[in-house]
């Protein structure tokens, strides 16, 4: 099972709690997973069970057990443990990187508006990324409210020329809407102090990496990876990061992750193509499938961002 499946698993077995008289009340319409804080237990965490407690009448950690109950042996699931007072903890088997390859099929959003110097840049951001992002759901709301969104410190139009329209976009979309955003000429750094710069970096180096691989003769055959356990964790994590930005309407969310992930890739690419006298390999193929699919989902978020994706920087 793939991480993105825990929360349609989990409002299966709440589902059924309810039909079959374990649990009153009404199922939640949205089920929340999430990667389990430090210090917690196994991989994954829900707090589907204070969600229900009330309707059920009943303690969380009383509805926590029903659940663990249901979930256990799930096929997919290895092990469900209830901690605290009502949390639901998964431990998953190890992470199959054909199979996460396949759940991070690029998304497909609306072409991004262009962004101009008039007035109102941050909140039409904001509006534009929440539209994106909510039609990766499968939702079609083009006028939905996101959160009212902090002004710019500064005409829209000297922070677009001063910047540019790529790096402003990253700049008010990677902080949460009521926060001010910082503009310094940090954004225009060519090196690992930009967050901005490692994103695209990541892109237009999986892109290479897939052009030097041509010219020795091999490309991307999908396969299981044994040394990229960060790599596989966040990819793993992207359908839950979309679903989250959409639920909350928080582009930030998104930009978080994309850190994430091209950091994981920045540090996993030294592993993908053969060294010194080394012949191309199932592993070779496996890894720069791997590293294909982290560039095209690091695309795929910058697009639902409205920001450019060069194939080279």
């Amino acid at each position: 099972m793939n991480p993105a499946d825990l929360p349609r698993t989990v409002a299966h077995a709440v589902r059924c709690a309810v039909e079959d008289g374990e649990l009153g009340g009404v199922p939640p319409e949205r089920v929340v997973v999430e990667r389990t804080r430090p210090g917690g237990v196994g991989e994954y965490a829900s707090p589907v069970a204070f969600q229900i407690a009330k309707g059920a009448r009943m303690r969380p950690a009383d509805v926590a057990a029903v659940l663990a109950r249901r979930l256990d042996g799930v096929p997919g699931i290895e092990r469900v443990e209830v901690t605290g007072p009502g949390f639901v903890n998964f431990v998953l088997p190890a992470l199959s990187a054909p199979r996460i390859i396949a759940s991070v099929a690029a998304p497909r959003p609306a072409p991004p508006a262009p962004v101009g110097g008039t007035p109102g840049l941050r909140e039409r951001a904001v509006r534009e990324a929440v539209v994106r992002i909510l039609h990766t759901q499968g939702r079609r709301d083009d006028a939905p409210a996101p959160p009212t969104a902090a002004p710019l410190a500064g005409r829209d139009g000297d922070v677009l020329a001063r910047y540019g329209a790529d790096a402003v976009l990253w700049a008010v979309l990677a902080v949460p809407a009521r926060e001010t955003p910082e503009f310094s000429d940090r954004l225009l750094v060519q090196g690992e102090d930009s967050e901005f710069f490692r994103v695209r970096y990541a892109h237009a180096r999986s892109r290479a990496l897939l052009r030097n691989a041509r010219d020795l003769g091999f490309g991307p055959a999908a396969g299981e990876v044994d040394d990229a356990p960060a790599l596989l964790r966040v990819l793993a994590d992207h359908p839950l990061a979309l679903e989250a930005a959409a639920h909350h309407r928080a582009p930030e969310r998104l930009a978080r992750h994309l850190v994430e992930l091209a950091d994981a890739l920045l540090d996993f690419q030294y592993r993908v193509l053969p060294q010194g006298d080394e012949k191309p390999s199932a592993a070779h193929r496996a890894r720069l499938a791997l590293a294909e699919a982290a560039g095209t989902v690091l695309a795929g978020g910058l697009a639902l961002l409205g920001i450019d994706v060069p194939e080279r920087l």
